[in-house]
């Protein structure tokens, strides 16, 4: 699911895109941000559906092997430590997963099956797949541990895939690595627990009222207040010009002053750090001390102006 710094993420690339507009319609680009949310749930679905293909797949394969015209002992008596692998066969029954494929219309007709095959083959000359049909004995920790190596190199980054995803949504190539790691997630949290066929995947946000809440807000009023944070921004860079001042750095600055001043149960430290750790990933290698230092010293003034007020157990001074 999506934590907060995955929602900032989202607004700040929507952000980004409004800032560049012409037009800067907010009402559009506000639920343009909600869709490519939402689109990124089904893309968590989707490298999900590409796994459990997989498996099918490799099930197919076997019985066919069994009906060779001279078939040979390994075709006979094949390892079935892959197939009979407690979460791809819990996988294949969820009906969750099921849902959600019909729901977001995942067909996989013949063109598709082409980026199965291919992610087909990179896992059968995987060393730890390979290594996978050797043991003797597989416990839990085996079972789990191929499908994260074969999910991580043969699904996500695999090169068909990854065609497939920036061909079908704008939004997908910026989301693989998140959607990627919720697939990763779902995978470790599984520890031989029994879905019963109707287990429900990793939602989208754990508290989804809140967290939409989270989203809205932090982008409208990142946009309405944009012009009074960016001359106090401006004054307290007195050594920069605004042209200066690298245009990823100066949303990023805007959304932190806007989360400060919205929304009071969330402590200035914590925004600040999730800002310069966005900036590690948007922005240049110089931006994080330079957020840091603006940043430190607004909201010292706006806490003394009483534009920014914490409520909440020991967040008074936060």
């Amino acid at each position: 699911m999506l934590n907060r710094r995955h929602l900032r993420i989202k607004v700040f690339q929507a952000l980004y895109a409004y800032f560049q507009s012409d037009d800067r319609d907010m009402p559009k680009a506000e639920r343009q941000l909600i869709f490519s949310v939402e689109k990124f749930h089904e893309l968590y679905i989707y490298l999900l559906s590409v796994l459990n293909q997989v498996h099918r797949l490799r099930i197919e394969r076997l019985e066919l092997a069994k009906k060779k015209r001279i078939p040979s002992a390994q075709d006979l008596n094949p390892s079935r430590a892959f197939v009979d692998n407690p979460f791809l066969v819990e996988l294949e029954e969820n009906k969750a997963l099921d849902e959600h494929t019909s729901r977001y219309k995942m067909e996989w007709n013949e063109e598709r099956m082409d980026i199965i095959k291919d992610v087909y083959n990179q896992m059968v000359e995987h060393e730890v797949y390979i290594s996978f049909l050797e043991k003797d004995e597989i416990d839990e920790k085996d079972s789990l541990h191929v499908l994260v190596q074969i999910f991580k190199d043969c699904i996500a980054n695999n090169e068909l895939v990854q065609h497939a995803i920036d061909e079908a949504s704008i939004f997908w190539s910026d989301d693989l690595d998140l959607a990627a790691s919720m697939g990763l997630k779902t995978i470790k949290a599984w520890k031989g627990k029994k879905w019963e066929g109707d287990a429900p995947l990793l939602s989208l946000f754990k508290e989804e009222k809140e967290e939409r809440e989270f989203l809205k807000e932090l982008f409208r009023q990142t946009i309405v207040l944009s012009g009074e944070h960016e001359n106090l921004i401006s004054d307290k860079a007195s050594n920069w010009d605004l042209d200066r001042i690298a245009y990823t750095d100066m949303i990023l600055m805007k959304m932190a002053l806007a989360e400060a001043r919205t929304f009071k149960s969330i402590p200035t430290k914590v925004s600040i750090n999730e800002y310069i750790e966005l900036s590690k990933y948007y922005s240049t290698p110089k931006s994080g001390p330079f957020i840091n230092g603006i940043l430190d010293k607004l909201y010292e003034e706006l806490k003394g102006s009483g534009d920014i007020k914490k409520m909440g157990r020991g967040l008074l001074e936060s």
